[in-house]
């Protein structure tokens, strides 16, 4: 199949369709052309036991080179262990090198003759007769040749030489790029190891430059061991950065939803919530002895137990309250800020990890983050809490209350002014569209104005030169009177 703007396409028509317009049928034809029935014809004298057919007419079957680096691209990428591939590549492709200029050398050796010199191969004697000693010499030769090793018969004529020097060339420029190639893929499968290797150094050389002292060393030195052991000292950040948040969604949920469902507060949340808290999780790892927290320090984060155990121990460090396993949970209620909580919203215990022990994080201000955008599920996580606390007794009920009248007043508030906010901004967008139509008319009011008095002025220039045209016809008129018989004028000009 193809994409198709995205999709995949598995159509038998549209397949054929695509096929025929691309490149490729063209070379698919000729690699299955069967060429094979020249052998047919082939004489006697030029195949025979000890000299197989000569294989230039399957040549053809080069074609489907092209078909065999897409399967390789693609299983590359399917692949979970992409380096290892690699190299099985780069030795096949070795192995192919070294078996084409084998195939060559003995199709050199027949055009020469076979045994007429030192260098050709020799069919003389049983054992070199036969075909698996005839590939296994020219295999043989191929390889000291390509490796540039030597050791080879010397050439004893110009072909010879010519076909001896552009071997080793061929063989020089080749196994470079490729012992190039074999180096950078295991470098490769190394860098996770040397970028773990260098941080532990530089954390290694700051601590001889602080002296930290001997013990701290140790204990820095068996975390490290401890991540790189578990983990490989996996950076998940910079593993998932290159994915889009959606897909990074998709991961986060398979990897930590089934832990976080585990917590009593978030069962039955809705699953918008849980997406959104799970992409705040966060891995940390405790030494042996170390304290996840202490009696009286503020609780800014709840914890869930992915791997190793756990002990609550007293003030003095000595007694074991309790000891928590995998899937434990603590300090969930210090998270959800309850108003009333005799305890301050501090912890209540001490808690130290007996071994080394992977822990999942959820801090305070991501919980409350992601409750903005759900209400309901904030209220029903603020019940739950108040439930736990009052099994416990550490709930003050008329605090609480107090908290929740102030609070819902405040909600009320609010609302009141997110309507009083919408009811201004509706009038003040019609007072805006009142405003921009009145602008309108005022424009075209005063455009009009302005012509106006062009208008008058045009009207005026009219009048005067209708005037100025009766005035030259009646000037004119009087002219032609004159000079008529019995005019007054004219008979005052007899007189």
């Amino acid at each position: 199949g193809y994409l198709e703007q995205g999709l995949l396409v598995t159509d038998p028509h549209k397949l054929r369709a695509h096929y025929i317009q691309t490149k490729q049928w063209r070379t698919d034809l000729l690699s299955l052309i069967p060429t094979d029935l020249a052998y047919l014809r082939w004489q006697p004298f030029e195949c025979n036991v000890q000299v197989p057919c000569p294989v230039i007419v399957r040549v053809n079957r080069l074609f489907k080179l092209p078909r065999l680096w897409e399967w390789f691209e693609r299983t590359e990428t399917d692949t979970n262990y992409p380096n290892v591939f690699r190299i099985c590549k780069v030795v096949l492709a070795i192995l192919v090198l070294i078996h084409w200029n084998a195939c060559l050398y003995f199709a050199i050796s027949y055009a020469i003759g076979f045994g007429t010199d030192n260098w050709v191969y020799n069919l003389d004697g049983p054992k070199n007769s036969t075909l698996a000693r005839q590939y296994i010499y020219s295999f043989y030769w191929s390889t000291l040749t390509l490796t540039t090793i030597g050791e080879t018969p010397v050439p004893e004529n110009e072909a010879e030489y010519l076909f001896v020097v552009a071997d080793f060339l061929a063989g020089v420029l080749i196994f470079a790029t490729i012992v190039g190639n074999i180096g950078s893929m295991i470098s490769n499968m190394n860098v996770a190891r040397v970028d773990f290797q260098n941080r532990m150094d530089g954390v290694k050389q700051y601590m001889a430059f602080r002296k930290v002292g001997r013990e701290l060393e140790a204990r820095v030195i068996r975390w490290f061991a401890y991540t790189w052991a578990e983990s490989g000292a996996l950076d998940e950040e910079r593993v998932l950065s290159a994915l889009p948040d959606k897909l990074k969604a998709e991961i986060a949920i398979r990897v930590h939803l089934e832990t976080l469902q585990k917590v009593r507060i978030f069962q039955d949340c809705e699953p918008g919530l849980l997406e959104a808290l799970v992409l705040k999780l966060r891995l940390q790892v405790f030494s042996p002895g170390d304290y996840i927290c202490r009696k009286g320090d503020v609780g800014k984060e709840m914890y869930i137990v992915k791997r190793g155990r756990l002990q609550v121990v007293a003030d003095n460090g000595q007694t074991v309250l309790a000891t928590l396993g995998a899937g434990s949970v603590f300090g969930e209620v210090s998270v959800l800020d309850i108003a009333g909580n005799r305890t301050g919203n501090r912890r209540t215990a001490n808690v130290r990890s007996l071994g080394y022990s992977d822990l999942f994080c959820l801090a305070k201000d991501d919980l409350l983050v992601a409750l903005a955008d759900y209400p309901d599920a904030r209220a029903t996580l603020t019940e739950r809490g108040c439930q736990l606390l009052r099994k416990d007794g550490l709930l003050d009920e008329e605090v609480f209350r107090k908290a929740k009248e102030t609070q819902d007043s405040m909600t009320d508030s609010l609302k009141k002014l997110e309507k009083t906010v919408a009811t201004l901004q509706t009038r003040l967008a019609r007072l805006l569209a009142e405003f921009t139509a009145s602008q309108a008319k005022l424009k075209q009011r005063i455009t009009r104005v302005e012509l106006r008095p062009h208008n008058l002025m045009q009207d005026n220039q009219d009048n005067l030169a209708v005037a100025n045209v009766g005035r030259r016809r009646l000037r004119s008129f009087e002219a032609q009177r004159s000079y008529l018989p019995g005019s007054d004028t004219n008979r005052h000009k007899t007189m």
